[in-house]
């Protein structure tokens, strides 16, 4: 996948998670809950390691659970990695959107504070 239909498929996903924004940090497209906390970075080939992806948070052992089962989408990225975040690839394979945002999802609920994890289940239904 191309990193501008990338960044465009995870900015549709983002839109439908309440009080998300999108800025550039780290010289890449990241989105923000509240425009404060990160809640996904968007990579175009970060020092040539891991191409078109995306890192996030992910619950306590998923990081481990998804790598071992597919190594090839999903890894450990660096600087976020130790703290349970998840590299997934966008690059490899066909992207399931669905699947993708699943893992915003669980992504948002970690860095989201209460009352906008209220929202999202009056909206989307509680997971």
């Amino acid at each position: 996948m191309d990193f501008d239909d990338a960044v465009a498929g995870v900015r549709a996903l983002c839109a439908r998670l309440p009080e998300v924004t999108e800025r550039l940090s780290h010289h890449t497209p990241t989105f923000f809950i509240r425009d404060r906390k990160v809640l996904v970075h968007v990579w175009n080939d970060h020092h040539g390691d891991h191409g078109v992806c995306l890192w996030c948070g992910a619950p306590e052992g998923v990081q481990a659970e998804v790598i071992e089962a597919d190594p090839e989408r999903f890894f450990r990225p660096p600087y976020v990695g130790h703290r349970g975040w998840i590299g997934m690839r966008l690059d490899v394979g066909e992207v399931d959107w669905d699947e993708v945002f699943e893992v915003l999802v669980d992504a948002y609920r970690l860095a989201a504070p209460t009352t906008l994890v209220k929202r999202l289940d009056a909206e989307e239904g509680p997971s």
